[in-house]
């Protein structure tokens, strides 16, 4: 039997709590308190006739300086906003990514409880504000920070289990058999 140190063990545990993305193998994690940078995919406008919008869409935001962790370059998240003096208040309930890693993808599925802060830690987007009516870019970028630790595991993908039967050889493959040798029809 091989003994491994446990300084070693050590160390690659710690590697593996410090990494800054959310997807290892078969699940996407983010630990309580993550910071994540997000846009909405929309302009977002509200005003005192209309001071809440449920089921909007939200991105990750590439690198920002007040996130802690990203997540995969492409994921959609659904949340609801509320307009709260000049400041847009957004929490999120649900997270689909997609990470593509050469042919392969992995879906990851999910509720996701966080809400949006300015980079100096206050709660709400500052948004740009007219006569009552307020707007939030699809360029400005904010952090969403976690309520509680996000585990997700990888869902099924019809389409690489298609894929996969494409790519058999020898005609085996169901979706996309090599045609036999029989000659053209007239």
């Amino acid at each position: 039997m091989i003994k491994t140190p446990n300084a070693i063990l050590t160390a690659v545990g710690l590697g593996l709590l410090i990494l800054p993305t959310a997807a290892l193998a078969d699940s996407l994690t983010l630990p309580a308190d993550a910071r994540v940078a997000v846009t909405v995919v929309d302009n977002l406008t509200l005003d005192d006739a209309e001071r809440d919008r449920n089921d909007i869409l939200l991105h990750p935001a590439g690198d920002h300086a007040a996130a802690s962790h990203t997540l995969p370059e492409h994921c959609v998240l659904v949340g609801n906003a509320r307009l709260d003096g000049d400041r847009i208040r957004i929490t999120t309930h649900a997270l689909t990514c997609i990470e593509a890693q050469a042919s392969d993808s992995e879906i990851y599925s999910g509720e996701i409880s966080a809400a949006a802060y300015e980079d100096d830690g206050s709660y709400g987007v500052l948004a740009n504000c007219d006569a009552g009516r307020c707007e939030l870019a699809a360029d400005t970028p904010f952090v969403l920070q976690l309520a509680e630790e996000l585990s997700l595991e990888e869902q099924p993908n019809p389409s690489a289990e298609i894929n996969a039967q494409r790519r058999q050889a020898n005609g085996e493959g169901v979706a996309n058999p090599i045609p036999s040798d029989a000659p053209a029809p007239d």
